[in-house]
C-alpha cells in the first residue's frame, strides 16, 4: 500500500509531528468559511426588519414568522444533513451548501413576492443547518488530535466572524444605499462569499476517514499521506482507522440509536440543550429591546450590540488558544459560572427595578452583564459545543450524532427565541432571565459530574475515554 509522499527509509524528524500541516489548516480553513456564511445569514436579517415590514406590509405575527422561516430550515437542514454527508461524502455536501447559500442570497435579494422571499430564506436556512452539522464533521476527521479542538473551533469562530460581518455589512449599506433597496443588498452581498466558498472546497480533500468507510482503503491512505505531518504519525493514525474499522464492522455499528451509543447521545442532546436555554440567542436576535427595556435610546441600543458583536469575537478567539491547552470540560466550567453572575445581576436588575424604571446605574450594570454573559458563552458553550458533539461518536455514526446534536440545538434555538418576548411581555424580564439562570445552574451540575474531558484524545480512542461499553471497544 502505497505510503504517501513521506521516504520509507528516511524518517521524519521528531519536531515534525508537533508542527500543524499545512493542507490540514488550508481545509479547515475552508470548511470554517461555511460557519462564516452560517453567521452570516442568521443575522443579516436583524438589519432589515423594517423595510420587510414595509415592503410585505406585515404585521407582528408576519414578521416574526418571516424571520423565523430561516431558522425552520435550519432544524431540517440539521436534522437531514448526516444521510447525505455518510452517502455522497463530507465534500460534496459543502459544495452544495455552497450553492444553497448563493441562490438564497440572490433569489431574497431580487424577489418580490412575500412567498417566494420566505422560500429563499428557507433555502438559506437548510445551508445554515446542513453546515453546522458537516463542517464540525469534516475538519474533526482531516485533523490530528492535539489540534483538533483550535481546529474545530475555526467553525465556531467564523459563526461568530459572520454575525460581526452581518451587522457592520447592514450599517454600511444602510449608510451608503437607498433605503427602498438596501435591504435587498443586504441580503445580495452573500452571493459572493458563497460563491468563494463553493470554489475553494474543490481545492480541499475528501475526509480520509469516510473514505475508509466506504471501503477506499488506497484513497484514504493516500489523503491521510497528505494530511499528516511524518510517516510515523501516518502510520499510528492509519492504524487507528483500520482498528476502528473492524470494530465497527464486527458490531455492525451504522445504527446510532442503539444500546452502545446511549452514552454519547444523551452527552450530545445535553450538550446541545444547554446551549440555547443558556438563552444566547433570544440575547443576540433582541439585544437592542433588552437595551431598550434597561432605558438605551435606539441609536446607543444598536451601538450597545455592537460591543456584544465584538466581545463574542474576541472571547471566541481567546478560547481557540486554550480549547487543546486547557481541555473542553475546564472551558465549560469557567463559562457556566460566567453564566451564573451574568444571568444573576441581570434577573436581579429587572425584578427589583421593573422594566422602564432604570436609572443611568442599573442601565450599565445590564450592559456590562450582557458583556460578561457574551465573553463566558464564546469562551465557553460557544467554543466547545461543536468540538465536543464531533468528536465523542464513533467515525461510522458521526454525521448521524452530528446531525442529532444539530438538530436539538436548533430546535431549542427556536424555542427560546420565539417564547421570549411572550414570556417578557407576560411576566417582565426578570423572570425570563431567571429561567435562564436556573438552566445554567443544572448546567453546571453536569458539567462537574458527567461531562467528560476529550482534549487530545484519538477519535479511534474515544470509546475507551468515554467508557462505552465493552462490546464497542474492541474485539
Amino acid at each position: 500500500m502505497s505510503s504517501g509522499t513521506n521516504s520509507p527509509t528516511t524518517p521524519s524528524p521528531a519536531p515534525a509531528e508537533n508542527r500543524l500541516n499545512g493542507l490540514v489548516l488550508r481545509s479547515a480553513v475552508v470548511a470554517a468559511l461555511g460557519g462564516l456564511l452560517f453567521g452570516f445569514d442568521t443575522a443579516v436579517i436583524s438589519g432589515t426588519t423594517e423595510s420587510l415590514t414595509r415592503v410585505f406590509d406585515l404585521s407582528g405575527f408576519g414578521l416574526g414568522f418571516t424571520v423565523a422561516t430561516a431558522l425552520i430550515g435550519t432544524i431540517i437542514g440539521a436534522l437531514c444533513a448526516g444521510y447525505p454527508s455518510n452517502k455522497f461524502g463530507r465534500k460534496k455536501v459543502l459544495l452544495t451548501i455552497g450553492v444553497l447559500y448563493f441562490i438564497s442570497a440572490i433569489g431574497s435579494a431580487v424577489v418580490s413576492d412575500w412567498y417566494l422571499f420566505m422560500v429563499f430564506r428557507f433555502i438559506g436556512g437548510i445551508g445554515v443547518g446542513a453546515a453546522s452539522v458537516v463542517a464540525p464533521i469534516y475538519t474533526t476527521e482531516i485533523s490530528p488530535a492535539r489540534n483538533r479542538g483550535r481546529l474545530v473551533g475555526l467553525v465556531q469562530f467564523n459563526v461568530v466572524l459572520g454575525i460581526l460581518l452581518a451587522y457592520v455589512s447592514n450599517w454600511v449599506i444602510a449608510k451608503f444605499v437607498g433605503e427602498e433597496v438596501a435591504w435587498r443588498w443586504m441580503f445580495g452581498v452573500e452571493a459572493a462569499p458563497a460563491l468563494v466558498f463553493f470554489l475553494l472546497v474543490f481545492t480541499v480533500p475528501e475526509s480520509p476517514r469516510w473514505l475508509y468507510t466506504q471501503g477506499h482503503m488506497d484513497t484514504s491512505h493516500g489523503i491521510l499521506a497528505r494530511l499528516t505531518s511524518s510517516r510515523s504519525e501516518l502510520e499510528t493514525e492509519f492504524a487507528e482507522l483500520e482498528k476502528s474499522a473492524r470494530r465497527d464492522r464486527e458490531q455492525d455499528s451504522t445504527k446510532l440509536f442503539t444500546g452502545p451509543h446511549k452514552k454519547v447521545i444523551l452527552l450530545a442532546i445535553a450538550i446541545a440543550a444547554f446551549n440555547q436555554l443558556s438563552g444566547i440567542n433570544a440575547i443576540l436576535y433582541y439585544a437592542p429591546d433588552i437595551f431598550r427595556m434597561a432605558g438605551a435610546s435606539g441609536d446607543v441600543a444598536l451601538l450597545q450590540s455592537i460591543v456584544v458583536g465584538l466581545v463574542n469575537l474576541l472571547a471566541t478567539m481567546a478560547a481557540l488558544t486554550v480549547i487543546d491547552k486547557f481541555g473542553r470540560r475546564r472551558l465549560m466550567l469557567v463559562g457556566s459560572i460566567g453564566y451564573l453572575v451574568s444571568l444573576g445581576c441581570i434577573s436581579l436588575v429587572f425584578l427589583t427595578r421593573g422594566e422602564g424604571g432604570f436609572g443611568a446605574g442599573s442601565a450599565l450594570i445590564v450592559l456590562l452583564s450582557l458583556v460578561v454573559f457574551i465573553a463566558a458563552h464564546a469562551f465557553g458553550q460557544g467554543a466547545v459545543i461543536w468540538v465536543f458533539i464531533a468528536e465523542i461518536f464513533p467515525n461510522k455514526v458521526r454525521a448521524q450524532g452530528q446531525a442529532l446534536g444539530s438538530f436539538v440545538h436548533w430546535f431549542f434555538a427556536a424555542v427560546t427565541s420565539w417564547t421570549f418576548p411572550g414570556i417578557v411581555a407576560s411576566f417582565g424580564g426578570g423572570v425570563a432571565f431567571l429561567a435562564f439562570f436556573i438552566f445554567m445552574v443544572l448546567q453546571l451540575v453536569w458539567v462537574l459530574k458527567v461531562m467528560p474531558e476529550t482534549k487530545q484524545v484519538p477519535l479511534e480512542e474515544m470509546a475507551d475515554t468515554l467508557s462505552l461499553p465493552k462490546t464497542e471497544l474492541r474485539k
